[in-house]
């Protein structure tokens, strides 16, 4: 999860094959070297006390952790900011805005997780990776991820956010998801509503590499529509 202050597009890094000019991009999902973590004792409970004086490690003033306690944070748990594992953090905190963490998404969600240091967190890690290889939760995620990292004053993802996110969701798995990188970077779109965000994961997951069972009578969005057709001419030509 991208550290970052309001109203600005996320760093997330984009996982983007070397094709046709694309911009070669990388993902960050793995965590930084680090000692192994700490086991901990099934005898060690969760302490809602402890977990609340972990939360002031890292917030100010206004009992958030904002921008400066985010990359701190990141860095003690040896995850970067740009790694998908935060993501899915922020997904199960119920996080609200990309970068920041209030106090009550920190005890609400770290006591689900049953987290309340630095050790019970990366023991976790697991855990919040298996969360993407799970067909409902993965969806959930990609579903939250659109208002996680929009502008709160904004209906819709600017394009360049939308393409990074899509790039940390998507890069890894979606066979076509360079070309479909590609065509976003020279389309005329300059945003993405949340239909249009919905329906590529839809998209991705339904429609066959070589587009041989895509449906031009259904139900998708204008902008499947067109990159469709654009990708049948680059084939063709």
């Amino acid at each position: 999860m991208p550290v970052k202050k309001k109203r600005k597009s996320p760093g997330v890094a984009a996982a983007v094959a070397e094709d046709g000019g694309l911009k070669k991009c990388k993902i960050s999902s793995y965590c930084r070297s680090q000692p192994p973590a700490r086991l901990i004792s099934g005898e060690e409970h969760f302490s809602s006390k402890k977990c609340l004086a972990w939360f002031y490690e890292y917030a100010g003033p206004d009992e958030v952790v904002g921008p400066e306690g985010m990359e701190k944070f990141c860095e003690d748990i040896g995850v970067e900011p740009e790694n998908i594992i935060m993501l899915v953090l922020a997904w199960k905190l119920e996080a609200e805005s990309m970068g920041f963490f209030t106090k009550e998404e920190w005890l609400k969600g770290m006591t689900s997780l049953q987290c309340d240091c630095t050790e019970k967190l990366q023991n976790k890690f697991d855990f919040l990776r298996s969360q993407l290889n799970d067909i409902s939760s993965f969806k959930n995620i990609y579903r939250y991820a659109f208002d996680f990292a929009r502008d709160k004053d904004q209906r819709s993802l600017d394009i360049d956010t939308a393409k990074s996110m899509l790039a940390l969701l998507l890069g890894r798995t979606w066979p076509l998801f360079s070309v479909f990188y590609q065509y976003l970077e020279q389309s005329k779109y300059r945003v993405m509503n949340k239909d249009q965000w919905y329906n590529v994961l839809e998209f991705s997951r339904t429609v066959h590499a070589d587009l041989s069972n895509y449906d031009e009578d259904g139900a998708w969005p204008v902008l499947l529509d067109e990159f469709v057709e654009w990708q049948k001419i680059r084939q063709t030509s």
